[in-house]
């Protein structure tokens, strides 16, 4: 229950800033960067670039650039005696295709980041949240998630 609630939070705190974007526009279309964070130097994002592109066309969204990383795995537990080791990716702020994300941001020449869901960002609560409030407050920009954080009923 505790994750749904967590989940929850992070998606009112998404929309927030969401409309601070869309209230500031003034009926302007909203400009996104399309990202990608893609698991091998061998993929493509390209699929990924169809979803994104289908839902920016839904919501009347126009793309300003497309920008993906490769998931580098960062080892920050290692026990020689066992193969377990806690991995996780780099954070987005050490990816160069995201500081490229909020680079353009902050220059205007987009007003948020559309990703297919928030893994693309961080899977890690405390990280994600810090993005999102690092867009809203300083980039003055929202995220927009294909697949939302909370986790669909099963019907």
């Amino acid at each position: 229950m505790k994750r749904q609630s967590r989940a929850s939070q992070l998606r009112g705190i998404r929309q927030h800033f969401y409309r601070q974007v869309v209230d500031a526009q003034a009926d302007q279309p909203l400009r996104v960067l399309a990202y990608s964070l893609v698991p091998s130097p061998r993929a493509r994002p390209d699929e990924d670039w169809g979803t994104l592109q289908a839902e920016a066309d839904q919501l009347g969204y126009a793309i300003a650039a497309r920008l993906h990383d490769v998931a580098v795995p960062v080892t920050t537990t290692y026990f020689p005696a066992s193969s377990a080791s806690q991995g996780v990716y780099t954070p987005p702020w050490d990816r160069p295709g995201w500081r490229e994300a909020e680079r353009q941001l902050r220059a205007g020449l987009a007003d948020g980041v559309l990703v297919l869901d928030r893994h693309n960002i961080s899977s890690d609560d405390d990280e994600y949240h810090a993005v999102i409030k690092h867009l809203g407050e300083h980039c003055r920009a929202f995220l927009h998630l294909v697949i939302s954080e909370e986790p669909v009923a099963p019907t």
